[in-house]
């Protein structure tokens, strides 16, 4: 016997059961890849901020003192700090240095840090990131080891910063990656590392293939967990103050194009900001703390 379906029954036949899936799934308590819920955030409902053309490729976002008004970011093609009011998209800039790949920045003690991939990092005062070209930019090398760095966080209360390798030649980055935290005043002195265990986020998320590689992290300033991004990986680890492995999700391809940075306001709101490509801007999502 053959069975004959035409198109019209064949495409009603694919709704009803993928509504179907749609309703066990529900009925399960099984969520959507979409609507992965992080501690107080749910990642499935952003409020979405597309960037110019000129941010086409954001990396790395931050904010002053935790005030949310003013979003300060970079992109990894110029050495420009951009900086932005939300829901505005023409950014206003200053220019700090020459064309380069900077992939994260910070505001500590009223001084603006720029992180370059080969960790190389660029200072200059807080004051001048209102002015169109900077002039006392400060470049400090040797503090960090060969490797490609993309994540850099600046905590204002303890005047430190903390730099985590991407692909570092002293890691196996599939059992562990590696972060550097220094003092930061007239000068960068290192204090101290840390390490976050890839063995302990296998437990939370299976496989990691290719070794766990971030991209960005913050710390969350009201339950001081860390927030750690991957684009590689398309992943979300949390860490407790201490780096060791609470959770980890994954990032929806659909809502995370290319996760590079990420930052906390005061509130406790999170912002990731992602690289955009041919078909898509470069954008921020925000995503209220519930």
């Amino acid at each position: 016997m053959i069975l004959v379906i035409s198109t019209g029954n064949f495409m009603r036949i694919i709704f009803l059961t993928g509504l179907l899936t749609g309703i066990i799934l529900a009925g399960c308590g099984v969520a959507s890849r979409d609507q992965v819920k992080v501690d107080h955030y749910n990642l499935g409902k952003p409020e979405k901020f597309s960037m110019a053309e000129s941010l086409l490729e954001i990396s790395g976002i931050c904010f002053y003192k935790g005030n949310s008004d003013t979003v300060y970011a970079i992109q990894d093609e110029e050495g420009k700090l951009f900086r932005l009011k939300w829901g505005v998209k023409k950014p206003l800039n200053a220019k700090f240095g020459k064309k380069g790949d900077y992939e994260d920045v910070a505001i500590v003690n009223d001084k603006v840090v720029v992180l370059k991939s080969n960790g190389q990092l660029f200072s200059f005062p807080f004051e001048e990131s209102t002015w169109e070209d900077v002039d006392s930019t400060i470049e400090f090398k040797g503090l960090l080891p060969t490797g490609e760095f993309e994540g850099l966080y600046g905590d204002e209360s303890t005047k430190r910063l903390y730099v985590i390798c991407k692909n570092c030649i002293d890691d196996d980055k599939k059992h562990a990656v590696t972060g550097y935290i220094f003092q930061f005043g007239d000068a960068v002195s290192p204090v101290g590392t840390f390490q976050i265990n890839v063995d302990e986020i296998k437990n939370y998320a299976g496989k990691v293939k290719r070794g766990f590689r971030p991209s960005g992290f913050a710390q969350n300033p009201i339950t001081k967990d860390w927030f750690i991004i991957s684009a590689v990986n398309k992943l979300m680890v949390v860490t407790d103050s201490s780096w060791k492995v609470k959770d980890a999700y994954p990032l929806s391809g659909n809502i995370f194009n290319q996760p590079e940075g990420i930052a906390f306001d005061s509130q406790g709101n999170l912002y990731i900001s992602n690289e955009g490509d041919d078909l898509a801007e470069g954008n921020i999502l925000k995503f209220k703390r519930e």
